[in-house]
């Protein structure tokens, strides 16, 4: 969650040295990239995790699920290199063929680590996987702040030294944040380099064909689900460039994408969770109590985003400063929406263990599917209206409804006691508090001081609150622990 954090510090640097218009390119490529990283990873990694778990050969599994992977990745990169320009010519950058090569190279690369580092969540390497996600995203940084903060600045400012001129080219452009994320990219198969040589590159058919059954289900809900994550990008820029041209659409994508950020802390938290938790819950699968632990997890995973979408509300005024340029605060009152929405999300995720445990994973190809229908639906009815608007109102509907119906099919399916009550209390409690500190703010619109100050009183008051609530009952989990 950390690395990540550190990660997302690029925003400002990529807001304040390209337009509103490039960071909309960036922020529309890479949900082209989310695609096809679903695509290329076939829902392998949690096949990877179920069947470790019930296969005798866990080497077995590791290695056929590695070589399948390395071998289509490859492909994949064969492809991207083959029909570059066509490519290019289809996503609509036809002047700018080098994506393409820069994309399907951090594509290929970084599906075929994903086994690996796959491995060490399942063998509880909480350590290595950590470092190695530091480094990572440590290398992406260091080389965004050489060619962007320094060689770009500098050249722009018209201090052109021989070192600025070697290491930066103003026809790449926003070309060099992909350059830096492949760099990073690289270092950390490097870094995985031991989880390599002691694979037998093979691949067990029978077993490849059972694990590639139970994960295609998963794959296809995986991206529909991109599908609700990341296709609302695409759609702003093809929805409004018709009516007000390519640099206006390209700016809506920009800001949308830009106050989306805000939402990081519970998206990452979101991310971090998931890494943990879905090789934790089939690890306790056969406990008896494994509802309980489930049902305990749920109740404090909805305290946790609950306390966070609090504090993102209550200092969006500090907040907002990490988008330096005003022109993106317009679509700061999205922010509470997309909050929201990715609670929901989290809920979710939470929630899909019932059909990965039962092996029933066609269930989550449908409900995700289902919202990919109504993302699609509800973009293109309402993005001509109400732009960007309408897909924050489409994220928060299809994450509700997803979330919604996992929980009722699951209830049928895979019962788990889930405490609904306490779970909506931490949740409505703090939306809550939200709607008082808005209404302040009608009152007093001016004084960003008082307003923070009153903010402050409301946020610890929450904390005060839920700590009476629920801290005898946290003190005694962590005594078990």
């Amino acid at each position: 969650m950390f690395a990540r954090i550190l990660n997302f510090l690029l925003t400002p640097l990529y807001i304040t040295s390209f337009s509103t218009a490039q960071y909309g390119e960036v922020s529309e490529l890479y949900a082209n990239v989310a695609f096809f990283m679903v695509l290329l990873g076939f829902g392998m990694e949690t096949a990877f995790f179920k069947f470790s778990k019930t296969e005798k050969n866990e080497v077995s599994v590791y290695s056929t699920a590695l070589t399948f992977i390395a071998v289509s990745s490859g492909l994949f990169i064969l492809v991207g290199f083959l029909f570059t320009q066509s490519i290019a010519d289809l996503i609509g950058y036809a002047s700018r063929p080098d994506f393409i090569i820069y994309l399907a190279l951090i594509l290929g690369l970084d599906a075929f680590a994903t086994i690996p580092m796959a491995k060490l969540r399942n063998e509880s390497r909480a350590k290595k996987f950590a470092q190695i996600n530091l480094i990572n995203i440590g290398t992406n940084i260091f080389f965004n702040i050489l060619f962007i903060a320094f060689a770009k600045t500098s050249f722009d400012n018209g201090n052109k030294t021989a070192l600025v001129e070697l290491i930066y080219d103003p026809a790449i452009g926003i070309g060099y944040i992909f350059i830096s994320n492949l760099i990073a990219t690289v270092v950390k198969l490097a870094l995985l380099y031991p989880e390599f040589i002691k694979v037998k590159w093979e691949i067990n058919r029978k077993l490849l064909t059972n694990m590639l059954i139970y994960s295609l289900p998963l794959m296809l809900g995986s991206f529909a689900g991109i599908i609700n994550e990341t296709f609302d990008r695409i759609l702003i820029r093809r929805m409004i460039e018709p009516e007000q041209g390519v640099e206006v659409a390209k700016q809506q994508v920009g800001i949308y994408s830009g106050v989306y950020k805000l939402s990081i802390l519970i998206s990452l938290f979101i991310q971090a969770f998931r890494y943990a938790a879905e090789p934790f819950f089939f690890a306790r699968a056969k406990e008896k109590n494994a509802n309980q632990t489930y049902r305990t997890v749920m109740n404090y995973f909805i305290l946790a985003v609950s306390i966070m979408f609090l504090f993102i509300l209550m200092y969006l005024e500090v907040f907002k400063w990490l988008l330096p340029k005003r022109e993106y605060w317009e679509g700061l009152h999205v922010v509470p929406i997309l909050l929201v929405a990715n609670i929901f999300l989290g809920i979710y995720y939470n929630q899909s263990i019932w059909y990965k445990l039962s092996g029933q994973t066609k269930f989550g190809a449908y409900i995700a599917m289902g919202g990919a229908v109504l993302t699609v639906g509800l973009n293109v009815l309402f993005i001509p209206i109400l732009g960007y608007v309408a897909s924050a109102w489409t994220t928060f509907a299809v994450y509700g409804g997803m979330m919604i119906t996992s929980y009722i099919l699951g209830q049928k399916h895979y019962p788990i006691p889930y405490n609904i009550k306490k779970g909506s209390f931490f949740l409505l409690f703090a939306v809550a508090l939200y709607f008082v500190s808005v209404g302040f703010k009608i009152i007093f619109p001016d004084s960003v001081v008082f307003i923070l100050g009153f903010n402050t009183v409301l946020f610890a008051f929450y904390l005060w609150f839920i700590y009476n609530l629920e801290g005898m009952n946290l003190k005694e989990m962590l005594k078990k622990d």
